[in-house]
């Protein structure tokens, strides 16, 4: 079983919160969210945002923030191998109420499918609100181009 290592981003002020899925493990060895270098997280939200895209953990924390962003995972612990979301197993769902209690958030979005399905599993009744779901940005979902996905991603301006 491995414990997610990364405690969620947000403040009083976030408008929107993203969860993933689980950290890969890039993001556990950087002790941040997507770490990957072929993640296109970052990219697509600075696109999304007309922002410079951020390199260092404290520019991505600073970008989250400053653009209204919570930012976390759905999954608390889990067996997984490496960092294949199809592996994932034993899944424990974090308590995403500390945010929710904490900032106002407008909107909830789960970056791709895997999220989306441990999200409506574990998180969506005990906090009575349901989550849209974004196309991953996982270098996993090649059939999505950068621009593809920075068009559907689009949709969080409306919220923050």
């Amino acid at each position: 079983m491995i414990a997610h290592p990364i405690p969620p981003v947000y403040d009083e002020k976030s408008k929107i919160l993203i969860l993933g899925s689980f950290p890969s493990v890039s993001s556990r060895e950087q002790m941040f969210f997507y770490g990957h270098p072929q993640n296109r997280f970052w990219r697509v939200l600075a696109s999304v945002l007309g922002r410079e895209i951020p390199v260092s953990v404290e520019q991505k924390k600073a970008f989250l923030l400053s653009s209204h962003i919570a930012l976390w995972d759905v999954i608390a612990s889990c067996e997984v191998e490496g960092s294949a979301d199809s592996s994932i197993k034993n899944a424990v769902a974090n308590d995403i109420s500390l945010i929710l209690d904490n900032a106002d958030i407008r909107m909830i979005f789960v970056n791709g499918k895997t999220s989306e399905k441990y999200y409506n599993r574990y998180i969506r009744d005990t906090v009575g609100r349901t989550a849209v779901c974004l196309p991953s940005t996982s270098p996993a979902n090649a059939a999505w181009s950068p621009e593809r996905l920075t068009e559907k991603w689009r949709i969080i301006g409306e919220y923050i």
